[in-house]
C-alpha cells in the first residue's frame, strides 16, 4: 500500500497550532483598497456625512511656518509629561507649567543646568519628575539645532512630506528626547502636522490588512508600513492624519 504524505492540520498541533491557524485567517494576503477600508468605516459610523466629521484636517505648511519656536517646546513637554501619567491632571496644572517655564523659550531652556533641575524638582504646581523634567533641556537642545539650520522649528516641520514621514519620524524619535513610540506621534498631530499614529485600533487595521502586527520599530519595519501608505495615499489622496483615522474607524 502506497504510504500517505503527511498533511498538516491546525488540530494536529494542538491549541496552539489551532490558535496559530485562527489567527492568521484574520490576515489578509492581500490587503484591500483604501475605497474598501473606507466603506467598512462609513458602515461602522453609519454614514460618509457622519465618518467625515469625525475625521481631522493637518495644517499647511504656511499654517505650519507660523508656529513660534516656543510652542513647539511646549506642547512637546506637555506630551512627554502627559505620558503615562493622568492626561487631566497635567492639563489643569499646564498654566503653572507654562509660568514655571517662562514661555518655553527654547534658547534659555537649551542651557537647562543641574541647579535647574534641583529648583524645578522643588518648585510647588508642577510634576516632580526628575526624568522628564531633564528631558526639557534635551528637546530644547534638539529644537535650538533645527532652528538654526532650518531658520525657525516650523520651517523643519514643515517641510514633512508623506514620502519622507518615517524617516522623519525616526529622526525625531532619534534626536529627541522621551518623544519615542506614540509620545511623538501625538505630539505631531496636536502641532498639525501630517501624521499616522500607531494607536491599538491603527496597528490592528494594519495587521488585517497583512502590513504588521505591531508597532514598527526596526527599518524594515518601516518601510513595510511606507509602502503599504503610499500605496492608500496615492489612491485615495487623503492625507496621513485620515488614513491614520479611518484605518481605527475600519475596526470594530
Amino acid at each position: 500500500m502506497p504510504r500517505l504524505s503527511k498533511v498538516w492540520h491546525p488540530m494536529a498541533q494542538g491549541v496552539y497550532g489551532l490558535s496559530w491557524f485562527c489567527c492568521n485567517l484574520q490576515r489578509r494576503v492581500t490587503m484591500q483598497t483604501f475605497a474598501e477600508i473606507h466603506s467598512i468605516a462609513v458602515e461602522h459610523k453609519g454614514s460618509v456625512e457622519a465618518l467625515e466629521r469625525l475625521l481631522s484636517t493637518p495644517l499647511s505648511p504656511a499654517g505650519i511656518q507660523m508656529i513660534p519656536d516656543d510652542r513647539w517646546l511646549s506642547a512637546m513637554t506637555k506630551c512627554v509629561f502627559q505620558a503615562g501619567f493622568n492626561w487631566q491632571l497635567i492639563e489643569d496644572k499646564w498654566g503653572r507649567f507654562e509660568e514655571v517655564f517662562a514661555g518655553f523659550d527654547i534658547a534659555r531652556w537649551s542651557m537647562m543646568s543641574d541647579d535647574d533641575i534641583d529648583t524645578l524638582l522643588t518648585t510647588t504646581g508642577i510634576v516632580a519628575n526628575g526624568q522628564k523634567i531633564k528631558s526639557i533641556g534635551g528637546n530644547a537642545q534638539f529644537l535650538t539645532t533645527i532652528a538654526r539650520d532650518h531658520g525657525s522649528v516650523g520651517n523643519y516641520f514643515a517641510g514633512w512630506t508623506g514620502e519622507t514621514y518615517w524617516q522623519n519620524l525616526r529622526a525625531l524619535h532619534k534626536d529627541g528626547s522621551r518623544v519615542g513610540g506614540r509620545t511623538g506621534q501625538i505630539f505631531l498631530r496636536r502641532m498639525g502636522v501630517d501624521t499616522l499614529i500607531f494607536s491599538t485600533d491603527v496597528i490592528k487595521a494594519l495587521d488585517r490588512e497583512g502590513v504588521i502586527g505591531k508597532i514598527p520599530s526596526s527599518g524594515k519595519d518601516f518601510t513595510t508600513v511606507q509602502t503599504a501608505i503610499d500605496a492608500w495615499r496615492h489612491e485615495s489622496g487623503r492625507p496621513l492624519t485620515q488614513i491614520s483615522q479611518i484605518l481605527a474607524f475600519s475596526v470594530e
